[in-house]
């Protein structure tokens, strides 16, 4: 790939030749309820992992069509996970409604935290109803998951484990109790915790976590042979408050350390859902592209973070095929700040030094392009240039657009294939219900 410098010395030339060299070979999209569509994606059937992205958490374009892919490719191709950058405790909610494990409805308390609009919206809606109807009609052992990946569920996640501990075992759920006890001040405040650790006088929460963490994997193996479903969620939800706890201490000491801690735990927890599920399982992942993508071909990895899409790379090689999206202009939905209320914002026309531009100035509406194939090498070439890309997160500042949303990347390695849309619109909440925000803990970006 060469170093960064290199890069950058020969980008300018080889940009102006882009937008012609992507018209040759992008491939138009067809309608997304068409065989065609779903026939374009069977190349990527044989995957035991398929990261699709996003380049905004707020565009309906990037959501149906990830969905339409995923929906052809579980039905096609035998993928029965979807994992999503979300909590798990309220992803779970979702889940156990499309599993038939539950039939309340999911949007009476589901994503009730900043952002609500980011799970809670119409396209998310359609496709967890449809996989409730795809699953009907499948043995329960074979049903289609949908999973959290994030790391932010400290106070649901502490409730969730003390709730199935007691229905099962009173007595350790009174031990629960005390181990939690050092963190319940700051679950409604988690940031406040780590500042209070790292610059105070107080003691980690640390020891406390990982001994319940323990004492749950323990009573696995006990129940090993067993169907032990809610087992398995209350271990992954203990696991999700040992890294909160992590992830709040390590936030203080650098924006790279809490990076990495969140996307090592979003990988670990893929990882235990593809073990979990068996060696039949095969995972779709939707998260944004700045996850996605694989962070070593990125300024990101230059400075020293690293994400999902990189760690996929490294553990399943080639049976993991990233895949990004993005966009010129159009709508998104968006806050100004963190904890702000919703807006639909105006997307500014991307700057002229941008892989979005170059996208643009093709002249195409709406096209893939993959060039994992080698008779591809000549797309593969001209993307192998240093150009900003632009990451639209929760938060979208257009008038400081270059400083808060823009990095740099080479395309050709960040991902193995791009979904274009000249134009885009923002996607629709559902009704919020009462909100219950934590710090800002994502903030500029939100992504």
């Amino acid at each position: 790939m060469g170093s960064p410098i290199e890069i950058a010395n020969r980008s300018a030339a080889q940009a102006s030749e882009l937008p012609a060299l992507i018209r040759q070979y992008a491939e138009p999209l067809p309608d997304l309820h068409s065989s065609a569509f779903a026939e374009l994606f069977d190349r990527y059937g044989d995957a035991r992992v398929v990261l699709i992205g996003e380049a905004s958490h707020g565009t309906s374009d990037f959501y149906r069509t990830r969905a339409a892919i995923t929906q052809s490719l579980i039905e096609r191709h035998g993928f029965n996970i979807v994992a999503a950058e979300a909590d798990w405790p309220d992803a779970a909610q979702l889940d156990r409604f499309a599993r038939q494990r539950d039939t309340s409805a999911w949007t009476q308390s589901a994503f009730t935290r900043f952002p609500t609009w980011m799970w809670r919206n119409t396209d998310v809606s359609r496709f967890i109803h449809w996989l409730h109807h795809h699953n009907q009609s499948l043995p329960a052992d074979q049903r289609v998951e949908f999973r959290g990946l994030d790391v932010y569920s400290l106070r649901n996640s502490m409730a969730e484990v003390l709730h199935y501990l007691d229905q099962v075992d009173p007595q350790q759920a009174q031990q629960a109790r005390q181990r939690y006890a050092c963190l319940s001040p700051w679950q409604d405040e988690p940031a406040r915790y780590g500042l209070f650790v790292e610059h105070g006088n107080g003691g980690s929460c640390e020891d406390a976590v990982v001994a319940q963490l323990n004492c749950l994997l323990g009573k696995r193996l006990q129940a090993f042979g067993q169907d032990h479903e809610d087992l398995f969620n209350a271990a992954q939800n203990a696991r999700v408050v040992r890294a909160a706890e992590q992830y709040y201490r390590v936030m203080y000491r650098g924006s790279a350390a809490s990076w990495n801690l969140r996307d090592r735990h979003m990988f670990e927890t893929l990882q235990a859902l593809l073990h979990h599920r068996g060696p039949a399982a095969k995972a779709v992942v939707w998260a944004h592209n700045s996850h996605i993508g694989n962070a070593a071909a990125t300024a990101m990895g230059w400075r020293g973070e690293f994400n999902i899409g990189q760690l996929s790379r490294m553990a399943w090689e080639h049976d993991a095929v990233l895949i990004g999206m993005g966009t010129d202009h159009g709508q998104v939905a968006a806050a100004d700040d963190w904890d702000g209320p919703m807006h639909i914002k105006d997307i500014r026309p991307a700057r002229p030094n941008s892989w979005e531009y170059q996208f643009h100035q093709s002249g195409l509406d709406a096209a893939l392009l993959d060039w994992r194939d080698p008779r591809q090498q000549p797309l593969r070439d001209g993307l192998s240039t240093l150009l900003l890309e632009r990451a639209i997160g929760v938060i979208y500042r257009p008038l400081t657009e270059l400083q808060s949303h823009y990095f740099q990347a080479v395309l050709a390695d960040q991902f193995d294939a791009f979904i274009w849309f000249d134009e885009t619109q923002p996607i629709k909440p559902l009704s919020a219900p009462g909100s219950a925000s934590h710090d800002d803990e994502t903030y500029p970006f939100g992504i």
